[in-house]
């Protein structure tokens, strides 16, 4: 009931909502922000746009209602003054307006329903767009709170369920109540005795189904919090299809959803188990209450000689009975339905109100000068581990250099280049570009100004020209067979049939590996970089193409600072300097030839794949490497 006088306060009254929640916040710590004020204050902001029509729905249904309880008002006149007196006009008369009222109750009743669709709709719309626009401006640490499941749960079931809720708070919240109060006043004006049996059937019935309803909450809090684990086993089976189907894992698969889908599937079934009391309850509470007006009554009429209490006044208390009752068994349900959407609003407003931990200051600095880096005492750890997986990095690097990056996996190579374009902040310490701090910069010039290749390729479904646009989205037809020509990816689009107007699948499912990573060097290339970074981003090329790359960038792009990480010792032989990192720390910097001489793990490296024994990598790590 609280959630219910919550959302109707705040949809109509927003400021004395935010006094009245203030107040109740009296009794948290000192400083402390009520989390259920922001959860509905964010909540009720996405309403913009679609409030009038908000407004509108729950005063149709008030409208729908008068109308309907002023209908067996008029059946009573009709029976006692018109049929029993023998009166035909006063039937014509009193059926006419028994017509208009019930035209009237119509169109509010369709009003009410266009009305309260169009503000449900528009309201999922505005909380899908919001979330998704926050998700955009989420930094890595952002989204490594949440799983891409949770977050589609979020976007998908959980906007469903506030979309269900906030249309029946508009409707029945307001309906069911009117209906219940006004079906009662009625009956206590055409006789009070034979109402207070309606007064003791709610007083009861509420009871019981506050009862019904607390329970049924409770499991459908714990299901919706199970379709994450849902949606994760078919997102990761579908991603992963053709790893499922090489190992022949598909009965494992299906028995994992199955499992997923039968904890959610038992949890739902022991919510409506609690519920399906609801009905019968429901029925034996109207046909008691039936039996006893019909019977008390009759006899009322029989004994009074139909003097105090009429025939027609009994059909109406009959009428306004199963209205009563039948409101409460409404009020009920919408109980339930902001029951099941408590936890998805929680879930909503979470990602609504998250913060990017990434921000630009006051007056950020709109130009990267040169790709000059230095690192100054740089410690990083992420939010989940406890513990540093970079430590006291201290590098000074000049603009056009070819920087090499070796180690093995969890060494921190990936964590320490993410720095750069400030995907994360450092823990401790200060990472310059073109001799600013990367925090004093503005976010979008530094990411335009640094250009990275993940370690996970990724394309989108489209052409390669439109895929390659995403570096420069106003790049001409030559400048794109320029980068393409630099990162040899050219080599292979010619020999397509549509050349760069190829169609890529989702994900770049009809390019191999190399061709992927090429396209994807080729896409950062077209932002004119002050510095590139290549994340592991030739693994799956040959040597010699790696070789070709490598020397088009000496070339072409002379005052690019390039990062290279990399397994293959070839890729970085021919850097200006190489950064030999061991769990978290540098374990040598040098020119190649100088770490050959000096660092053991390059010497290592260098060893293992020169005589053929293949991947340096035998200790392995948990960092992100």
């Amino acid at each position: 009931m609280r959630n219910i006088r919550y959302f109707l306060c705040f949809q109509t009254h927003p400021k004395v909502f935010r006094n009245a929640l203030a107040l109740r916040s009296s009794g948290a710590a000192p400083g402390q922000p009520n989390r259920r004020y922001h959860m509905f204050k964010s909540l009720y902001k996405e309403t913009e746009g679609f409030r009038l029509v908000s407004i509108l729905t729950p005063l149709c249904m008030i409208g729908e209602v008068v109308m309907e309880m002023i209908i067996p008002k008029l059946m009573s006149s009709i029976i006692d003054d018109g049929v029993t007196a023998g009166n035909l006009s006063h039937i014509y008369r009193i059926g006419g307006w028994m017509i208009v009222a019930a035209a009237f109750g119509l169109l509010f009743g369709v009003l009410g329903g266009v009305f309260g669709a169009r503000a449900s709709t528009g309201y999922a719309r505005n909380l899908r767009r919001s979330m998704y626009r926050n998700i955009q401006t989420f930094s890595f640490a952002n989204i490594d709170k949440y799983s891409t499941a949770g977050l589609v749960t979020r976007m998908t079931t959980d906007v469903t369920n506030i979309q269900n809720a906030y249309q029946m708070i508009l409707r029945m919240a307001i309906r069911a109540p009117s209906s219940m109060v006004i079906a009662m006043i009625m009956a206590f004006t055409i006789n009070a005795k034979l109402a207070s049996i309606y007064l003791v059937a709610v007083i009861i019935l509420g009871g019981c189904l506050v009862l019904i309803m607390s329970r049924a909450s409770n499991y459908f809090s714990a299901a919706f919090k199970k379709y994450d684990d849902l949606n994760e086993s078919v997102q990761e089976n579908v991603s992963a299809i053709r790893v499922v189907k090489a190992y022949v894992r598909e009965d494992y698969e299906s028995k994992k959803f199955k499992k997923a889908s039968g904890n959610v599937q038992d949890l739902l079934l022991r919510a409506e188990k609690v519920l399906s009391f609801n009905s019968p309850l429901m029925m034996a509470t109207v046909y008691t209450c039936i039996l006893l007006i019909s019977w008390l009554g009759a006899r009322m009429i029989v004994l009074s000689g139909a003097t105090s209490f009429t025939t027609g006044e009994l059909m109406s208390m009959l009428t306004y009975c199963t209205n009563i009752l039948t409101s409460l068994m409404m009020l009920s349900m919408v109980f339930i339905m902001i029951s099941m959407s408590a936890a998805s609003a929680k879930r909503v407003a979470e990602v609504l109100e998250e913060e990017s931990t990434l921000s630009n200051g006051e007056k950020p600095v709109m130009e990267v000068k040169n790709g000059a880096v230095r690192f100054d005492h740089v410690c990083f750890r992420y939010k989940a581990d406890g513990r540093d997986v970079l430590s006291d990095i201290n590098l000074n690097i000049r603009s056009g250099e070819t920087i090499g990056i070796i180690g093995g996996t969890g060494s921190a190579k990936t964590s320490l280049v993410q720095l750069l374009p400030r995907l994360y902040d450092t823990t401790a310490g200060h990472v310059y570009v073109g001799g600013v701090d990367v925090r004093d910069y503005d976010l979008e010039i530094l990411r335009n100004s640094v250009a990275m290749v993940l370690q996970k390729n990724e394309l989108f479904s489209g052409t390669i020209a439109e895929n390659l646009r995403w570096g420069n989205k106003d790049a001409t037809d030559a400048e794109i067979e320029e980068a393409c020509k630099q990162a040899c990816a050219n080599e292979f689009i010619e020999r397509f049939p549509d050349k760069y107007n190829t169609h890529i699948d989702q994900g770049g499912t009809n390019v191999s590996g190399g061709q992927k990573q090429r396209l994807c060097i080729a896409r950062a290339l077209l932002k004119k970089p002050r510095i590139l970074i290549l994340d592991d981003s030739t693994s799956a090329v040959d040597t010699g193409t790696d070789a070709k790359i490598r020397k088009s960038f000496a070339e072409k792009i002379p005052g690019t600072t390039v990062f290279i990480i990399a397994q293959r010792i070839s890729s970085v032989e021919n850097a200006d300097h190489v950064i030999v990192l061991d769990n978290g720390r540098i374990s040598g910097y040098g020119t190649p030839a100088e770490m050959l001489a000096t660092n053991p793990i390059y010497q290592e490296v260098y060893n293992s794949q020169t005589k053929g024994s293949g991947d340096f990598d035998e200790k392995g790590g948990d960092n992100n490497g």
